[in-house]
């Protein structure tokens, strides 16, 4: 499946950037079975925009995290810890382009993204930006090494009602260090981004009967893949919708 809702009207990733970046925000997002996402899109606001770059609207990812040995970063997020943070590369594979970026918790809870262009050459390499990830945690006894990978296909929808985003992502894979490989094949993640209040997409999945749920692409990742770890944030989650 290929989430592209033709019929709604494209917006330039230049316009999207000026109005809805969104570099601090809630996010909140949702597991849903690809045919509910595609029930999803044909519900959208005739108004929703999705993101179009020389004619097309899915593009590739690819992001390596990065953890200390004894799994901090994880650690902090399983435990739900308020000074969470996660490093990572990410890669937008049809263009090259690379970011380093570190996510971190904002005041009362939502998320600060810091980014820094990356030659892409380093995507599994944090050291040359080592000094951007300590700046920002503003620590620097953390050895950080590759730990996960993802790769996964998004669009990108634009609300001009309240200028949010909504993301949805299909083809999910984690591959850890050691070569173990999950692959999602029938799931999508939708994750809506607004600056505080609920979005109308969050309100229309609501409506659909779709309700936010506790899921980190990485931290969830390395616990399907690892069962020893720390899962109770997402035991749930995994019981039910991954092939665990």
């Amino acid at each position: 499946m290929t989430v592209t809702a033709a019929h709604l009207d494209p917006v330039s990733l230049a316009e999207l950037t000026e109005r809805a970046e969104l570099q601090t925000r809630t996010d909140r997002k949702y597991v849903l079975p690809l045919d509910a996402a595609g029930d999803l899109m044909s519900r959208l606001d005739p108004a929703t925009r999705v993101l179009e770059i020389e004619g097309e609207r899915t593009f590739r990812y690819r992001s390596v995290y990065f953890d200390t040995p004894d799994l901090v970063s994880f650690r902090l997020t399983a435990y739900r810890r308020r000074r969470r943070f996660k490093v990572r590369t990410r890669t937008y594979l049809d263009s090259a382009q690379c970011w380093l970026e570190v996510k971190t918790e904002g005041y009362r809870g939502g998320t600060v993204k810091d980014r820094l262009p990356y030659d892409s050459s380093h995507h599994d390499d944090v050291e040359p930006g080592r000094w951007f990830v300590d700046d920002i945690l503003g620590d620097d006894r953390f050895v950080l090494r590759p730990t996960l990978v993802t790769n996964y296909r998004r669009t990108t929808f634009y609300q001009p009602a309240d200028d949010s985003r909504m993301t949805v992502d299909i083809g999910l894979t984690w591959t850890d260090v050691d070569g173990r490989e999950l692959a999602l094949p029938d799931v999508a993640i939708v994750e809506t981004k607004t600056a505080s209040s609920a979005s109308p997409n969050d309100r229309l999945l609501w409506a659909c009967g779709h309700r936010p749920v506790s899921i980190s692409k990485y931290a969830t990742g390395l616990a399907a893949l690892r069962p020893g770890l720390p899962d109770v944030p997402w035991r749930r989650l995994l019981r039910r919708h991954l092939p665990c």
